[in-house]
């Protein structure tokens, strides 16, 4: 990136840092099957489906919980206001333990590409309330579920007092752009060859493809970092898949070398996002 390193939008973490990390959960729940189905019933109530997803909250989520703590990171957890509903002692742990909540649609299969204006706007409002109740706070930041937003979805999160959207793809770093004549932060997507649903369970890949592709993505940006453009990194685990013992190792791996590295700002969402504001304003 030296000769063309200058042609990118210029940029910086706090103090200097050479590369972001970061690491974010999907507390998820669903009205009729999950990711994981061994036959496809859209429409229909898939019992199988929904019990593997129930993991999450039994087993999963504590588990990625107790594996973040030995590392002494903290998460941003994507989470859909029936999840909230049903399982918030779970968030209020998980809050008190200092990671972040993140709205993420009322339940994970119901998507707002098709949905009208008003039951989305209905969507998030509800989301947002059923976090609230579980947690005493109003999430800072939103991921549509199934990274499916709508033309109208910055608006109405605009509208709804959040600050922040991850519904976008489109580079290495945050930016701003104005809805309704407002600054709004964009965090792109920089995680999709590292989610557990696109990379280990869609595919079917062994657990090590996470592995190998996290490194790669590190290695690179790290690098990138060192000759003055700097990057950003992540790692997406849902907590009824990537909470599963297959894939624990694995983890503990990416973590291990992310803090094997010196100049690496190991931080959260919502973090980023107020620092994306400030460099904005400067």
């Amino acid at each position: 990136m030296k000769k063309f390193g200058p042609q990118r939008r210029d940029w910086r973490w706090p103090g200097n840092e050479r590369i972001a990390f970061s690491i974010g959960l999907a507390f998820e729940a669903f009205e009729f099957q999950s990711q994981y189905r061994t036959r496809d019933t859209p429409g229909k109530v898939n019992p199988l489906s929904l019990s593997y997803a129930e993991y999450g909250a039994k087993t999963g989520g504590w588990r990625l919980l107790e594996l973040l703590d030995g590392f002494g990171i903290k998460s941003h957890i994507s989470t859909n206001g029936l999840a909230a509903e049903r399982y918030p002692d779970f968030l209020d742990v998980a809050v008190k333990e200092g990671h972040e909540i993140v709205g993420h649609g009322w339940a994970n299969d119901r998507l707002y590409a098709t949905m009208p204006i008003d039951a989305e706007r209905e969507d998030i409002r509800r989301t947002t309330e059923a976090i609230i109740g579980a947690t005493g706070s109003m999430p800072m930041g939103w991921a549509s579920p199934g990274a499916s937003p709508s033309a109208n979805t910055l608006e109405l999160l605009s509208d709804a007092g959040y600050q922040w959207s991850g519904d976008d793809a489109s580079d290495d770093i945050p930016f701003v752009q104005h809805v309704r004549g407002r600054p709004f932060v964009i965090l792109p997507q920089t995680n999709a060859q590292h989610n557990d649903v696109q990379i280990f369970l869609g595919p079917r890949n062994a657990p090590s493809i996470i592995w190998e592709g996290f490194k790669e993505s590190f290695d690179q940006l790290y690098r990138e970092g060192q000759e003055g453009t700097p990057g950003w990194t992540e790692i997406i685990l849902h907590c009824h898949i990537g909470g599963r013992p297959v894939l624990s190792g694995t983890i503990a791996k990416c973590l291990d070398y992310v803090k094997s590295h010196d100049n690496v700002w190991c931080t959260t969402r919502n973090e980023i996002a107020k620092w994306t504001t400030a460099m904005n304003g400067r």
